[in-house]
């Protein structure tokens, strides 16, 4: 069984990056160079796309692999995102893109069913989070990752409509359908997005308005 904590992923680029120093890229002694950077810039931000990855597959080794095409994505890309606004957005912008062109490409090792395995009355936290990858297990490829993106990663509806590249109000609409079924999946099980059987999408409408 995998531990609880994401555990920093280690990438075949970064090792070749870290290992081929600044000489190799024709950078000086003491300046840090553009493939430095993204080297630093993918230890911070693996854990996050791990953890991401993680919720919209349902599977460890599987999640490995999506952290590490979407790096080899963004590398490919840095010098024109290695700003870190720009390339935070980036990043999960291509992990999205790359999870769901792996639903279209095969079928997931997971199993969706709307029967939950039977557990206790005040399950633990690791069998709260099996109630939690079961229920989202149910849902759509889309409609999975705007939930993910939604209460996990705290993006807005607009934000949520630019990674994915399509209209808020299709984000919407997708939002309502998806936590209708997680209501009728998850009936009273306390979940890991909110309060119980209710992810909090009133908290984010709230958000959403105040920030126009």
């Amino acid at each position: 069984m995998k531990p609880d904590v994401v555990p920093e992923a280690s990438f075949p680029c970064e090792r070749q990056l870290a290992g081929a120093g600044s000489a190799a890229f024709g950078g000086a002694l003491g300046h840090v160079t553009a493939e430095e950077e993204f080297v630093e810039f993918a230890g911070a931000v693996a854990p996050r796309l791990q953890g991401m990855a993680f919720l919209l597959c349902g599977d460890w080794h599987t999640a490995e692999d999506l952290v590490q095409a979407t790096l080899v994505k963004v590398f490919v890309s840095w010098r024109r995102i290695r700003r870190q606004e720009a390339a935070h957005a980036y990043a999960t912008r291509a992990l999205v893109n790359t999870y769901l062109a792996h639903k279209r490409l095969r079928r997931s090792g997971e199993i969706p069913t709307s029967e939950l395995p039977e557990r206790a009355a005040e399950p633990s936290a690791p069998e709260t989070r099996m109630v939690v990858l079961a229920a989202l297990a149910t849902l759509p490829p889309k409609g999975r990752a705007v939930v993910v993106l939604r209460y996990w990663a705290d993006l807005s509806v607009d934000q949520v409509a630019a990674v994915l590249g399509c209209s808020p109000g299709a984000v919407k609409s997708q939002n309502a359908r998806a936590l209708d079924k997680l209501r009728g999946v998850l009936g009273d099980a306390p979940t890991e997005f909110g309060a119980p059987g209710r992810p909090p999408e009133g908290r984010h409408e709230e958000r959403d308005a105040r920030h126009g």
